[in-house]
This record gives structure tokens, sequence and C-alpha cells, in this order.
């Protein structure tokens, strides 16, 4: 009786795993060799976890991400000129703890977007917290809560974020305003946090993509000089893999 009511008790204050562990340990004879120390070591070691867990998700989720990608799941065997050391040392997430950036560029579907993604919840799964958008989308969204008015929350929320994607950069030059969103975005990250940017463009024609060059030069100057880059080559991954589903079709 005594031991249901502490279980309950834990489940009222929001400790179920340690509730499930202090189950498990009363009602199992396993444990009876440990100190009492070492018991109770156990059962805070599974609330410790699993609130751990729970954290992760909750980055992931507000990380928004476009796909399921992990830097575990790399296609190494595709020829896109994909360093394997260069790819292994970003993932242990140094440039993030020294609040560097990474630019991803390379021609469309060779896996500028998944590998960004990859980063990203590498990043979550260390305890940083990151946010996924496509440029068009974060200038679309800046424009919005200019407009209703909390557009000094959602620059403070981005600029909180640990890790900033920006996928498909500088698809079309940018207009005056989006100059003006991201240069105050960079600024308020720069030698704070870490933005990852995606580019079809080489980053030589970022100055020209970007216009004003007032402006080009301060974002530029913020977000390209000391930054890691990842120069990706070949063909459409895309394309390649329509194209074996349709010869497993044919052969069937």
């Amino acid at each position: 009786m005594l031991n249901q009511q502490t279980i309950d008790k834990m489940q009222m204050m929001k400790m179920a795993s340690l509730a499930d562990a202090f189950a498990r340990q009363a009602g199992s004879g396993e444990f009876a060799h440990l100190s009492f120390e070492e018991r109770v070591g156990l059962m805070v070691d599974a609330e410790f976890e699993a609130r751990d867990q729970r954290k992760m998700q909750r980055r992931l989720q507000c990380a928004r991400l476009r796909h399921q990608a992990s830097l575990e799941d790399i296609d190494w065997t595709a020829p896109r000129g994909l360093d394997r050391s260069a790819v292994l040392s970003l993932g242990r997430g140094a440039w993030i703890r020294d609040h560097q950036n990474l630019l991803i560029t390379g021609p469309t579907g060779v896996g500028k977007s998944w590998l960004a993604c990859a980063f990203a919840e590498r990043a979550c799964r260390s305890g940083h917290s990151a946010l996924y958008a496509r440029a068009t989308r974060l200038h679309h969204d800046l424009a919005v809560a200019r407009g209703d008015g909390s557009y000094g929350r959602l620059l403070g929320r981005i600029a909180k974020t640990d890790l900033l994607i920006v996928d498909d950069f500088a698809l079309t030059p940018l207009r005056d305003q989006e100059r003006r969103d991201l240069l105050e975005i960079l600024e308020e990250r720069y030698e704070r946090a870490s933005t990852l940017v995606t580019s079809q463009l080489p980053v030589k024609g970022w100055h020209a993509a970007i216009g004003e060059p007032t402006l080009s030069d301060a974002i530029c100057d913020r977000l390209v000089h000391g930054a890691h880059r990842i120069e990706l080559k070949g063909g459409s991954l895309r394309e390649a893999k329509a194209q074996k589903r349709k010869a497993t079709k044919e052969e069937v």
C-alpha cells in the first residue's frame, strides 16, 4: 500500500519514469544485491534519461525540419564530391559551439537540403536548438510579422536559436526589404549563433544576387567570412532514384 502511494505521488509530480523504475525494483528481487544508493541512482537515471529524450523530441519538433535525415544515413556512394572526413568532423558540432556558419552549395537535386537537415538533427540530439526555413518562406513570415506587430518577437526567436537553416538561398534576386531583414537577422546572430545556408548559386555569386553593394558587403561579411563550406557536384539524385524505380518496375 505504501509503495502504491509513493508511485501515485511520483505520477502526480510528473515523474512517470521514476515511478516505473521504482515499481520495477519493488516488484523484482534482481536489484536486492545493490546498495540503497545504487538503487536510487538507477531510478534517478531512468527519470533523467526520459526527460532528456523528451527535450530532444521537442527540439526536433520545434526545428520543423523538411527531411527526416541523419548523418548516419548519408549515401557515400553517390558521386557528388562529399568529403567523408569533413562531414564527420562537422558532425561533432564544434562549429555550432563556436558560433560559426556552414554554407552548402551545389546544383539542384544533389541533397543540399537533406544534408542540412541531417546536421540540424545531429545538433538537436546534441542539445542545441534549431530552426529550418526555406528562404522564400522566411522572408514571407517576416513580412507577415511586420504587418501584424510580431516582427520583434519573431526576430527574437530566430536570434536565440542555436542553428538557423536558410534553405534555397538566393534562388531569385533579393528585394530591398528582404536584404534588410536578412542583415538584421545576421547582425543579431553574428558571433552568437550559427547559420547554415544552402544555395544553388556558388558563394561567389551571392553578392550579385543580394544586390545593393553596401548591404551585400555587410551580409556577406557576416555570413561568408570564416564559414565552413561544402561544395556538392554531380547530377540530380532525384533523377537517379526515379530512373532506378522505373527500371525496377520494368523488370517486374
